[in-house]
């Protein structure tokens, strides 16, 4: 799998979505968040009519022979719960949670810089071993993954060290499972079939657990990338005329794989929650990570920099990433700026698209 070529586009598509402009948690749009390739808890997803998924399924083709092996990664954001707590003696009898002397607030203000809850993302990765495409025809292959409850806190000092404050950071724990098989669908050509199912038994089993609390053990923006030894993958866009049919059949559940890397290498595919093409790129001009492809980094840097004090404020002091969008997008040259504005490519003569 060659990770040098697919990890841009990849980490692109795990933020999607991540914070969209203005970048503040004030705005709407912002209030509810993680729309792409959210795996829910399998509870909460049956409690909502299964309108939001708890599994995602990947079908694709692979044309090989008995050597051919299979390489599947998992990428997904796992959610931390910041909260703020400022010191008060007056609340120490009532905390009984290791806490005691802080009262969780809205905002605490420290030195000119204001802390805030937010829902702040940690990445994970789950690499399968390597299996045999052979040997998934005779034995699908399941591979369990988890990750522990974790719970941190940050002291916040003012100008003369004095204690005034603690940035609270809970992680739920998180179970997963990625299932595995593939099946012969004609001479040296396999359909491969990838299950990612999120397992996690939350606390309440009832299932009447909030949106926010089901995040917290959710895999967010979740996605496959796939790579084969001594084989190749089938687009599934533009598959050869004598497997149309065939790709036509494949039933990919919350996710479309697309051929990514250098063009006609077919080595390596994603899975994305993102509707994308094959062999999908990052712009050169772009300057950097904006959290929406849909949207056109000109227009995003341009307002960006008209937003006011307060808003960059907000937004430097909310998230760290959203923060360094910020840092990047004023320090651009006006002649980076003026290379967002348009760029040629690909010109061909009108003779070449005559009949």
């Amino acid at each position: 799998m060659n990770t040098k070529l697919t990890d841009a586009i990849a980490n692109a598509v795990l933020y999607e979505g991540y914070m969209l402009y203005p970048y503040r948690p004030s705005s709407l749009k912002n209030r509810q968040r993680f729309n792409f390739g959210v795996l829910y808890p399998q509870l909460y997803s049956e409690a909502q009519s299964g309108s939001d998924a708890c599994s995602s399924q990947t079908e694709c083709l692979v044309q090989g022979g008995s050597l051919t092996a299979i390489e599947v990664r998992v990428r997904f954001l796992k959610l931390v719960d910041r909260s703020v707590r400022r010191l008060t003696e007056a609340t120490a009898a009532h905390q009984p949670d290791g806490m005691s002397g802080f009262e969780c607030v809205s905002g605490l203000e420290v030195d000119g810089k204001v802390f805030t809850p937010w829902q702040e993302a940690v990445e994970r990765e789950e690499t399968v071993p390597t299996c045999k495409l052979d040997g998934l025809t005779a034995m699908p292959f399941e591979w369990p993954f988890a990750f522990p409850a974790k719970q941190e806190s940050e002291p916040l000092c003012d100008a003369r060290g004095r204690l005034v404050g603690v940035i609270a950071r809970r992680q739920e724990s998180l179970r997963g499972m990625v299932e595995i098989k593939s099946a012969h669908a004609g001479d040296e050509v396999f359909k491969l079939r990838v299950r990612v199912k999120n397992i996690t038994s939350p606390a309440d089993d009832s299932g009447s657990i909030s949106r926010d609390q089901a995040l917290l053990q959710s895999l967010v923006s979740a996605h496959v990338l796939l790579g084969v030894v001594d084989g190749q993958f089938v687009s599934l866009l533009e598959p050869p005329e004598s497997l149309k049919d065939i790709a036509a059949s494949c039933q990919n559940v919350g996710t479309w794989p697309v051929l990514v890397g250098a063009e006609r290498e077919k080595d390596t595919m994603l899975s994305s929650p993102v509707i994308l093409y094959d062999y999908p790129q990052i712009a050169p001009e772009s300057p950097g990570d904006l959290f929406d492809g849909t949207e056109i980094d000109e227009i995003l840097a341009l307002r960006i920099l008209t937003m006011t004090d307060d808003e960059k404020r907000e937004m430097r002091d909310t998230d760290e990433r959203a923060g360094k969008i910020l840092e990047r997008t004023e320090a651009l040259p006006m002649e980076h700026l003026m290379k967002l504005h348009g760029t040629l490519r690909e010109l061909r003569s009108l003779k070449e698209e005559m009949p």
